[in-house]
C-alpha cells in the first residue's frame, strides 16, 4: 500500500475514496473502508487541534493505522495534516479542492455521523447532493444494542477488556513503543523483560498482567509500577517474550494484548513473585496457543512492528 501526504498526491480521476479518522480501524470503519482502494485520514486527530483538552488517547497511532489500514486490500492511505488551515475550510471547499481536484473521486464513503469543513457543516446529506462523485453513507455498526465506536473501544482498553476491546476491534490491540533499559530487575528474577516507558497520548490498559503476543512472539505483559520494588520510573510495560533470546533494545516492539490474566499485585518477597510469575508465564503461553487460529488468520505484518 501507498502511503503519502495529501499535498504530494497527483489527481487521479475514479479514485473510490473513504474518509474518516478512523482511530482504532474497527469492524465499523471496515465497513465504510470495504471495496475502496483509497482511505483519506486526518493527523493529528482533528480534536488536538480543535479543542486539545477534550483530545482522546489514540487506540491507533498512524504507524500502526497504517498496517490495519493496509491488511483491508486498501492500495493508497492518504494523509491530510489536520491543522487550523484546515479546520477553517468550508465543506464545500474541501469537497470542491480535495475530493473532486485533488482526488477525483468517483465514489466517497462515510460513516452516517461523519462531519467536516468549518464548524463541522460538512454531512453525508451534503456529499449526497454532489452529483460529481457516487455517496456512500454506511450506517452504524452495532453490537450488543450499542454502537461499536472508538470511544467505547478506549474505555474497555483503560478498564483492561482487551478480549472485549478486540472482538469490537475485529483484531488484537495493538500497543507500540521503544524498548528501553531498565534496571535488569526482571534478568535478576529469571525473567527478562523489554521494558517500554509508554506514550501518554496513547490508550493505555489498566494496570496488571496480560497474555499478549510481542511482535508476534507469545509474551506475558505487565503494566503498572512494580509495587513490590521501590521505583521512581512511573508507569512501565514489561514484556517478557516467552522462549526468546535475544536484544530489543532501541527497537519498536508491537504488543497485540490478548487477554488480561490478572491485577497488579504487591508480593511479600521476591520469590513469592517469581513463583507467581512462573504461573503467569504458562497462562499467557496457554492463552496465546488458544487464540492461535483467530492470531494465525492476522495479516502477520499486524503483529510485527515496521
Amino acid at each position: 500500500m501507498k502511503v503519502r501526504w495529501l499535498q504530494e498526491v497527483e489527481s487521479r480521476p475514479g479514485r473510490r475514496v473513504a474518509i474518516g479518522t478512523f482511530d482504532g480501524v474497527h469492524r465499523g470503519h471496515q465497513r465504510v473502508i470495504e471495496g475502496c482502494d483509497t482511505v483519506l485520514t486526518f493527523e493529528p486527530h482533528p480534536l488536538e487541534v480543535l479543542r486539545p483538552e477534550d483530545a482522546p488517547r489514540l487506540l491507533t497511532p498512524l504507524s500502526v493505522k497504517r498496517d490495519l489500514i493496509a491488511a483491508l486490500g486498501v492500495d493508497e492511505l492518504v494523509v491530510a495534516r489536520f491543522d487550523r488551515a484546515l479546520a477553517e475550510t468550508s465543506a464545500e471547499q474541501f469537497v470542491d479542492e480535495v475530493l473532486v481536484a485533488k482526488l477525483g473521486a468517483a465514489l466517497v464513503s462515510v460513516g452516517e455521523n461523519f462531519r467536516f469543513g468549518r464548524g463541522a457543516c460538512g454531512t453525508p446529506a451534503l456529499l449526497a447532493q454532489d452529483e460529481r462523485f457516487e455517496t456512500r453513507v454506511v450506517p452504524i455498526t452495532r453490537e450488543g444494542g450499542e454502537p461499536i465506536s472508538s470511544s467505547r473501544i478506549r474505555r474497555l482498553v483503560e478498564r483492561g477488556e482487551v478480549a472485549e476491546a478486540a472482538r469490537l476491534l475485529g483484531h488484537p490491540y495493538l500497543f507500540e513503543g521503544e524498548v528501553v533499559h531498565g534496571d535488569r530487575r526482571g534478568r535478576e528474577l529469571g525473567f527478562p523483560t523489554a521494558n517500554m516507558v509508554p506514550d501518554r497520548r496513547l490508550c493505555i490498559p489498566a494496570a496488571g498482567i496480560y497474555a499478549a503476543l510481542a511482535d508476534g512472539q507469545p509474551a506475558a505483559v505487565s503494566i503498572g509500577e512494580r509495587p513490590t520494588f521501590e521505583s521512581d520510573r512511573g508507569l512501565l510495560i514489561e514484556a517478557y517474550l516467552i522462549d526468546f533470546s535475544g536484544d530489543l533494545y532501541g527497537r519498536t516492539l508491537r504488543l497485540a494484548f490478548v487477554e488480561r490474566l490478572r491485577d497488579e499485585l504487591r508480593f511479600a518477597s521476591p520469590g513469592e513473585l517469581v513463583a507467581q510469575m512462573r504461573i503467569d508465564v504458562e497462562q499467557a503461553r496457554a492463552a496465546c496457543a488458544q487464540a492461535g487460529d483467530w492470531l494465525a488468520a492476522l495479516d502477520r505484518a499486524l503483529l510485527v512492528a515496521g
